[in-house]
This record gives C-alpha cells, sequence and structure tokens, in this order.
C-alpha cells in the first residue's frame, strides 16, 4: 500500500529527503569528511513509520565531494480515508541516493541521483545545480534543476491471500522542478535567503486506494465509494523568505515564512520559528564537549483543491473528483524540541576529528475544516460526522563523526 503521511505524497517525499540529505553544498565551500548514521520514527493518524538511515560524505582532493545514503522506512497501518475501502498492511521502502559536487573557483557544481523502492510504488530522481558566490562572498545565487519518474502500482490479493500488484493497473508519473536562492549576509549577525521553486507533475497524480464518496440515501452509511479522478497536470509555485539573526550569546533565531499555490486551487502559508542555544554545563562539561539545544514552532494552514470534497452530492458530480485529505482545507501546529552533544576528538579515535549525538522531537497537530471521519457514518449520518484531527508524535536520533 501507498504511504499516506498529511501532504507528504511519494514525489514530495523524495524532494524532502533530497533537500535535507543530498542538498548540495553552500558555494566555495565543499561538505566536511563525515559519517551520520540516523534513526526516525513517526507514529500518528493509524500509521507507524520508522528504519535507521545511513549517510557518508568524503572528499576527493581539494576540488571534489563525494556521498552516498541509504534510507529505509518500515510501515504499518492505514490512514483514515483508506480504511474506507483498504485494509491495514505493512511494508518496506528502500531509499539510495549519491551526490557529486565540484568546486571551481567561487562556483560550486552539484548533482545527484536518487532510487527508492516499494511494493506499490518506485521512484527515480536526478537533480544539479550551481552556486556561485557574488559581491565579496556576501551573496550567494544558486540555480537548480530535478526529474523525476515515477511508476505506480496496486496491490491486491490473490486468489491464495497473498498481497501482488494489480496486473491490470500500472500507471505513470514524471515530475520536473526548477529552484532559485538566493543568500545575502546583511551585517555580521544577519542573513537572509530566499527561495523560489516551480514543480510540474504529469501523469497518474492520485492515490489508488482512497475512493471518494457520494450521497446515496438507501445504501449502506448513506454514501457509496467511488474511484477518485484527477487532472493528469499539475503545477506548483513556492516562494519562501527566511532570516537568521545570531544573538550576542552566541545564540541563533531563525524566521521562515513560505507561501505555496498551485493550478488545483490549493494555496498555504507556513510560518515557523527556531531557536538554538548553545550550553556548556552541567552535561557538556562533564562529558567534556559542548551541548546545544534547539526549539522549534511551526504553522501551516491550506485550503482545499478545487476538485476536493468530503461529501459529493451524487456520482459524475464533475468532471474531477477527490477525496484525498491531502488535498483538504486544515491548519496545523508542530512543536519541536532537541538536542546536540558534540564530543572533541577521543584519544582512543585519533582517525576521528570530532563526534555528536542528536536527538530531536516534533509534536505535530492536524485540524481538518471539511475533512470527517466517514467510519462514524452509521452514528451519525453521512455528512455529519465529527471533523478529523491527527496528532503525531515525530522522534529522531543520529550520530554524527567527523574524519
Amino acid at each position: 500500500m501507498q504511504l499516506t503521511v498529511p501532504v507528504l505524497t511519494p514525489f514530495t517525499r523524495t524532494l524532502l529527503l533530497l533537500c535535507v540529505i543530498a542538498a548540495p553544498a553552500l558555494s566555495g565551500v565543499l561538505p566536511e569528511d563525515r559519517a551520520d548514521v540516523l534513526y526516525h520514527s513517526y507514529d500518528g493518524g493509524g500509521i507507524s513509520i520508522n528504519g535507521p538511515s545511513v549517510l557518508v560524505r568524503k572528499k576527493v582532493g581539494d576540488n571534489l565531494s563525494l556521498s552516498a545514503n541509504y534510507y529505509e522506512d518500515m510501515i504499518s497501518g492505514a490512514s483514515i480515508d483508506v480504511k474506507l475501502s483498504a485494509s491495514p498492511y505493512k511494508e518496506n521502502r528502500r531509499q539510495w541516493s549519491g551526490s557529486v559536487d565540484y568546486l571551481h573557483g567561487k562556483s560550486t557544481y552539484s548533482m545527484g541521483a536518487i532510487t527508492s523502492k516499494e511494493p506499490d510504488y518506485k521512484a527515480n530522481t536526478t537533480w544539479y545545480s550551481v552556486s556561485q558566490d557574488m559581491f565579496g562572498d556576501l551573496t550567494t545565487l544558486t540555480l537548480g534543476y530535478r526529474r523525476g519518474w515515477d511508476q505506480v502500482y496496486r496491490d491486491i490479493k490473490n486468489a491464495g491471500g497473498a498481497i501482488v500488484n494489480d496486473p491490470t493497473f500500472h500507471q505513470r508519473a514524471d515530475h520536473r522542478g526548477y529552484s532559485l536562492s538566493l543568500s545575502q549576509i546583511l551585517t555580521r549577525n544577519a542573513i537572509l535567503a530566499f527561495n523560489y521553486e516551480l514543480l510540474t507533475d504529469q501523469g497518474y497524480l492520485a492515490n489508488p486506494y482512497r475512493k471518494i464518496r457520494y450521497l446515496s440515501p438507501g445504501a449502506g452509511n448513506g454514501f457509496t465509494l467511488a474511484d477518485q479522478i484527477y487532472p493528469n497536470t499539475r503545477t506548483s509555485n513556492a516562494t519562501s523568505l527566511q532570516l537568521n539573526y545570531y544573538l550576542p550569546w552566541r545564540a541563533a533565531l531563525t524566521g521562515k515564512y513560505r507561501y505555496f499555490h498551485d493550478t488545483w486551487g490549493i494555496g498555504a502559508n507556513t510560518v515557523e520559528l527556531d531557536y538554538t542555544h548553545p550550553w556548556k554545563r552541567p552535561i557538556a562539561l562533564l562529558w567534556g564537549g559542548n551541548l546545544t539545544l534547539d526549539g522549534s514552532l511551526r504553522y501551516y494552514r491550506q485550503r482545499h483543491a478545487d476538485f476536493y470534497s468530503d461529501l459529493f452530492p451524487r456520482a459524475d458530480y464533475q468532471n474531477f473528483m477527490a477525496r484525498d485529505r491531502e488535498l483538504a482545507a486544515f491548519y496545523s501546529f508542530t512543536v519541536g524540541g532537541g538536542a546536540s552533544l558534540e564530543f572533541p576528538r577521543l584519544s582512543w579515535a585519533p582517525w576521528f576529528q570530532k563526534s555528536s549525538l542528536n536527538v530531536h522531537y516534533d509534536r505535530l497537530m492536524i485540524h481538518y475544516g471539511d475533512f470527517r471521519n466517514a467510519l462514524d457514518a452509521g452514528q451519525y449520518g453521512a455528512g455529519n460526522e465529527p471533523l478529523y484531527t491527527l496528532n503525531a508524535n515525530i522522534f529522531q536520533a543520529f550520530v554524527s563523526i567527523w574524519f
């Protein structure tokens, strides 16, 4: 079954991981040689996801850096909208990626590839970027391009009860992304960054397990299920601003704003505030290292897609129809905090320059404005069910080693 986490489609998850793990280096500086071992966990909305990730970066000479990453999701459960038409499931999603950064003067050229596979979804992405330092290294301009090819399948039970791909269902989707980033050092303590991204999607963009529902007073709980019908194209635009300010006591405050809209009628606003604070005692001194604490608060609001409805008046009501909660209207809060304990060079491991232990926890709270818990239709009646809310716990722990 295809994984469904709020507002994270498989392609979006791939791009997110690309930005977090395989992002190009800052212009003029190659990434440090390091290895990261990560464990991540998500639990919410009837779905549990956990798994490991391993990342290794290594410079070759003074101008070339290579990286490789393995990432795995072990998924179980089913989201509330999938439960209407499918049963809970278990599956693994595995992802491999690699990248190359080449430094030439004040320019950094980067490229990479990502491939991920789960029983009913295969995704391949390549990306390229070039960064240039300008105006005395106070300004950095980055241009990027991404291309993705996805293959979509649908799992069914065969006569023997085993889960197999439906031989009658095989769809494809193509994705292209264009990005522009501009980073400007304003003062000794402030950096402003502007980012713009254009995404175009074409092909099968729906979810084969989710269904729409329409009123049928004489049937079951008062509604009938039918397949979703999506447009086969989508164009999205996202613009964001980020201001980093370094405080006198070596702490840092970061403010972010992002606006998103697409040709499906979705519009979204994101506001985020992060605070990072170094703290040297008492734990850090006890271990001989440096302790850094961080906290974050994120607010997100989205309006629904033009062709979305929780309950359609009748069958074939319009050309395109969807009841995917990722396309519904909702707002969410995410509150998080974490700690990083950095250790100096160890006497028994002189080949390690330093190492760190990092943990981070987020609490995600989503409130839907027009998506109802259809599983309660028998109690309240179709269209009168309570609005759905989702609470999730997200945890990450990883060890980094510089060598």
